[in-house]
């Protein structure tokens, strides 16, 4: 049993930190905190995409004589774009939160719904 959690501690990892920024995006009312959570859920997917394209005493991909096991650069390539991607759609949330707040004076879902029912 001890074997089984200590060999897959990366896949864990990321199963509980994506449990968090789940949670955090469906209790919080707060924008900024669901911005977080987002983060923290990207943030997992990343670190199990990455755990995935490491193979145990494996090296680059580089034909040389001695090596036979290689690991995979593929999913190291994809999360570097995804990162970007994250950081991108992390700014425009912002930027979607300041304009929210210029508006509402709030950044609290509950308390932007109950401004709204008024306005109309």
């Amino acid at each position: 049993m001890v074997e089984l959690i200590s060999d897959q501690y990366y896949y864990w990892v990321s199963i509980l930190l994506m449990m968090a920024g789940l949670y955090i995006v469906i209790d919080h009312t707060n924008l900024l905190k669901k911005l977080v959570g987002l983060n923290i859920f990207q943030t997992s997917v990343f670190i199990l995409f990455i755990s995935m394209g490491k193979v145990d005493g494996g090296t680059a991909p580089i034909l040389e004589e001695g090596y036979s096991v290689f690991s995979n650069p593929l999913p190291h390539v994809l999360i570097l774009t995804a990162i970007v991607v994250s950081v991108a759609t992390t700014a425009v949330g912002l930027a979607l939160v300041v304009n929210i707040n210029k508006r509402f004076q709030s950044i609290d879902e509950q308390e932007i719904e109950k401004i709204e029912l008024e306005e109309e």
